[in-house]
């Protein structure tokens, strides 16, 4: 008796799972999911991204086993296992998301579909986002994100029958047995599917009424942004299922009289809306990592190769990512970071400028070790976010955030500050966001040196800021960069804005999912590696 393989990789989820029903649809199915050893080995891994994986695989164990099913977790090279088990128990396809992930992971799928191809297995591959392989340009691309968000969520098959291994399964490696050294931060969020439905279920009906004006500040955004981050990036939820009830509790709270009275309707209405906007942007960045996979190693405008590079400072490095740049809300940021791995998008955009700018460190360092640090890591948004705010995409206009406005524009009373750095508790707030400008005996007063216990300052803010914006400006235009300028736009650049408005959306015309296996599904390579 032959059977599919179903390869759970970023997609810890039975629910709207393309692959699953695929695969299911064609008789019986092995559930497995692969520890990598190089995959974890790599710069842009981290300890609390295998941890939460782990709880994640927990749920899907738990969710299969009650179907009667099992999931098979193995540790090894993937193309290694699928050789042993091929050897062992043949089966015709293996079926599994689509994944834009890091360089080696893109590798890494071109090798699996390299041996599908020797063992002529059926390579199966199914859409988990709205992002398009093969994209030639954007000029469609918001109808395609449109027609996939649109489509009925995939129930799980009530009808599986499950293979098992032909070998004793043994315990995942541990993260220490896997070299991730790196600390876990005590205060993240948890894995699994089960959380994640709570955290939606809390954001839909309690904080988006937040969202909109309370995103922007690191003391109110852990509460008013979605939380969903990382449940996307590991796949708990589908992106489907959280637009579908996104929009649903968006047509309640316009048509429920009931609802609709609430005293914070209006404010919830608008937040769903803008939410629902920024999940069609977490797939217009992650289509430019599919659609040009180098964006991970290289500019890309390639006019701004050269700038900063070779000017890498590794003191400013080092003092950047201690949280020890000398300025409050800087330091604040790292060490939210370090505690709970998160932080809100507006402080991860002035971490970078403050990196890029002021410091003059290439956005490549910094961005994996970001990776690092950042539980929702999600390759496409990180690196082109990294590009973008570093200001070397060429089609985005520079956004130099000055740490010292960013603290009294969204933290006024120093609360953030404060809680995050215990060493500037006394400190008055007249000097709070600028300590280096406190007076010895304020210093005295406070009992805080400069330089000892709070550091100071690497650079003039000021100074530094405007020799950078001064270099990134030359470079800019020059003739032959702003020439090379339509070719990063074709690509990558945003098309019109989305016609359609989530709320108004009618349920009706969500279309039934189609899983019918075609050409397109099988595996196509991403746009930009020429090897």
């Amino acid at each position: 008796m032959s059977y599919s393989v179903v390869w759970f990789k970023r997609d810890l989820r039975l629910y709207d799972h393309a692959a699953l029903v695929a695969a299911a649809s064609r008789g019986p199915i092995l559930c497995l999911y692969v520890v990598e050893p190089d995959l974890w080995a790599q710069a842009d891994a981290a300890r609390q991204h295998f941890e939460f994986i782990l709880e994640s695989l927990r749920d899907l164990y738990i969710a299969l086993k009650q179907r009667g099913g099992r999931l098979h977790v193995v540790t090894g090279d993937i193309t290694e296992v699928l050789n042993i088990l091929y050897d062992k128990a043949p089966f015709h396809s293996l079926c599994a998301h689509e994944e834009t992930g890091n360089g080696w992971t893109y590798q890494r799928d071109l090798a699996v579909a390299r041996w599908c191809q020797s063992h002529q297995v059926n390579w199966l591959e199914f859409r988990q986002f709205g992002v398009v392989r093969r994209l030639a340009d954007r000029d469609h691309w918001k109808a395609s994100w449109d027609a996939h968000v649109e489509q009925l969520c995939l129930p799980v098959p009530t009808q599986m029958a499950f293979v098992d291994m032909p070998w004793q399964d043994a315990l995942p490696p541990s993260a220490c047995r896997l070299d991730l050294a790196q600390p876990d931060p005590p205060r993240r969020q948890r894995g699994g599917r089960q959380l994640g439905l709570e955290v939606l279920s809390s954001f839909l009906y309690e904080r988006s009424a937040y969202y909109r004006g309370g995103i922007s500040s690191p003391l109110s955004a852990p509460g008013a942004c979605s939380r969903l981050s990382p449940y996307l990036t590991f796949g708990c939820l589908s992106l489907r299922e959280i637009v579908h009830a996104t929009v649903q509790r968006m047509e309640q709270l316009h048509e429920d009289p009931l609802v609709s009275k609430h005293p914070s309707a209006t404010r919830m209405k608008q937040g769903l809306n803008a939410f629902v906007s920024r999940l069609y942007w977490h797939c217009h960045f992650i289509q430019k990592l599919e659609s040009e996979p180098e964006i991970e190693f290289q500019n890309m405008h390639r006019g701004y190769d050269g700038m900063c590079e070779n000017e890498f400072n590794d003191a400013h490095f080092q003092a950047f990512t201690q949280g020890l740049t000398g300025w409050p809300m800087v330091d604040a940021c790292i060490a939210m970071l370090r505690e709970t791995g998160w932080i809100n998008f507006r402080m991860r955009a002035m971490l970078v400028s403050v990196a890029s700018y002021p410091l003059w460190l290439d956005w490549r360092p910094v961005g994996v070790w970001l990776a690092t640090q950042f539980l929702d890591y999600e390759p496409g948004i990180h690196w082109s976010q990294m590009q973008m705010q570093a200001g070397t995409t060429g089609i985005n206009v520079p956004r130099v955030y000055n740490p010292i406005k960013q603290a009294h524009d969204h933290d006024p009373k120093g609360v953030f500050v404060r809680r995050w750095l215990p060493a500037m508790r006394k400190v008055p707030d007249l000097f709070l966001f600028e300590p280096w400008t406190m007076p010895s005996d304020v210093q005295a007063a406070c009992g805080i040196r400069l330089g000892l216990d709070i550091p100071v300052p690497l650079v003039d803010l000021d100074a530094a800021t405007r020799e950078a914006k001064a270099k990134l400006f030359a470079v800019r235009g020059l003739a032959e960069v702003k020439a090379a300028k339509s070719a990063v736009v074709k690509k990558h650049g945003s098309r019109s804005a989305r016609s359609s408005k989530p709320g108004k959306r009618d349920s009706k015309k969500l279309k039934s999912p189609e899983v019918s296996v075609t050409a397109e599904q099988t595996l196509a390579p991403q746009l930009g590696f020429d090897f």
